[in-house]
């Protein structure tokens, strides 16, 4: 047994009591359940296939520990102010893996659409939340899941109901705001109705820059025809360790949309699992990240096409400068009965310097013989033909170069369907690529030592 797995399972013993539910046998059992994975897994495979990556960015989190109770309520307002100008959204705000609430921790709608805290909506609607919550494992569990089938203690709980069409996009906020050295554990569980359509956006962003080993899993179950867009913005502190995973399950006819952006990070990685089980269903994803100095960026996607006539895409795009680091992952699985199946993937890299570093592997496996299937993948500089088309207009090399990389990056937001969230996405990577954003940019503090005004 490693070190880090060994002190998880210490952890567990002697907080088990403490974390929300611990009366409830199912929850226990859950609970159990994922120490028995974690056990049996052990980070077997980070150990095998990235030593270094597990000995630097996971064992170092041991001695970090959960926060047991809720922070004592603040306003948002006086500590955090979403940069997405112009957005209406609900807004559900996580300050230290707890839901931000002013005595109304649970909200439920005249259309029945639920949001709120999980922890409540376990207490309030338990045949709702249940048969979500203690579903199997996912196929792709790995040790960090079962780390927050274990020690999760809190997350989001949205719940649209068949046929209702959610106008005002849900707004997910996770904030570390902590002097000590969290571990954080959310789990997230999003149900979209038959003919349903949400829009949902995702925001990790820190305001101590304090190290943080942060271990989200969010749960998305689309039942027939429903629409799903799935937003991702990632600004956060060089110190801190953030893990997404996000498993998607689709029936017939749903929608799945996904784009991932990263201004920022310390170690970061994003894994989506999607599960096509019913024919006629689709998923496409996009993702941007612009990483530098020392910043590691991971994206791993697994599509499972388990049936005839369904539909996956992805485009994938990086910027990498400095000593950073980026890794792409993309696996497709087409099974014997998937018939039809039409997927295509695509990642597309820059290298700014000699130092960066970028491994990018897409790949197919595909067990049935009616299928249309690509993938590809591309690292190298920026074009040099424009760079000099641009030079004979007259333009500054260094212009030139950052009119190349923001024509590259914006074609991820060009993908955007709210309009406000493109303007934006876009504001920020011009800032980004200007060297302009920082972690700083999303705090209302400003504070003196840090040369804001």
């Amino acid at each position: 047994m490693t070190p880090f797995t060994q002190y998880i399972k210490d952890l567990y013993v002697g907080i088990k009591n403490q974390l929300p539910c611990a009366g409830n046998n199912a929850v226990a059992e859950m609970r159990e359940k994922g120490l028995q994975n974690l056990l049996e897994k052990d980070f077997q495979i980070y150990q095998k296939e990235n030593r270094k990556m597990f000995d630097d960015h996971i064992a170092c989190a041991s001695g970090m520990k959960p926060q047991l109770t809720p922070p004592p309520y603040r306003p948002v307002e006086e500590y955090f102010h979403c940069k997405v100008k112009d957005i209406d959204t609900r807004m559900c705000i996580f300050r230290n893996g707890w839901y931000v609430h002013n005595g109304n921790p649970l909200t439920v709608e005249e259309n029945g659409v639920i949001t709120g805290s999980l922890t409540e909506a376990l207490r309030q609607y338990p045949q709702l939340v249940f048969p979500y919550l203690l579903a199997e494992n996912s196929p792709k569990e790995d040790s960090l899941s079962a780390i927050n089938r274990l020690l999760f203690n809190d997350g989001l709980f949205v719940y649209v109901p068949d046929n209702v069409v959610v106008e005002k996009p849900i707004q997910l906020i996770s904030l570390t705001d902590s002097s000590e050295h969290l571990l954080l554990n959310n789990r997230n569980i999003i149900v979209v109705g038959k003919n349903a359509k949400v829009s949902f956006i995702q925001c990790d962003d820190s305001i101590e820059f304090k190290p943080s080993f942060i271990n989200n899993t969010t749960k998305i179950y689309l039942d027939e025809s429903a629409y799903f867009s799935y937003y991702k913005m990632e600004n956060k502190n060089p110190e801190s360790l953030l893990f997404n995973e996000v498993d998607v399950e689709q029936k017939a006819h749903s929608h799945f949309y996904s784009n991932a952006m990263t201004f920022n990070t310390g170690y970061l990685r994003n894994k989506i699992n999607v599960f096509l089980t019913e024919p006629f269903a689709s998923a496409k994803m996009y993702g941007l990240y612009l990483v530098d100095k020392k910043q590691h960026i991971d994206n791993q996607i697994f599509i499972d096409h388990q049936v005839p006539d369904c539909e996956s895409y992805q485009l994938y795009k990086g910027i990498v400068d400095d000593s950073a680091i980026a890794h792409f992952l993309g696996h497709v699985v087409v099974r014997p009965d998937a018939q039809r199946t039409v997927a295509a993937q695509t990642n597309r890299n820059i290298t700014l310097t000699d130092e960066a570093k970028i491994t990018s592997k897409p790949f197919l496996e595909i067990y049935a013989d009616d299928v249309k299937c690509n993938h590809g993948t591309t690292v190298g500089q920026l074009d040099e033909e424009a760079m000099y088309y641009l030079r004979t207009r007259g333009i500054c090399e260094v212009n030139a170069r950052r009119l190349l990389m923001l024509a590259f990056a914006n074609e991820i937001a060009d993908f955007i369907g709210i309009d406000s969230l493109k303007a934006r996405y876009k504001e920020m990577i011009r800032k980004r690529l200007n060297g302009e954003l920082t972690i700083c940019d999303q705090c209302v503090l400003h504070c003196p030592h840090l040369g804001m005004e």
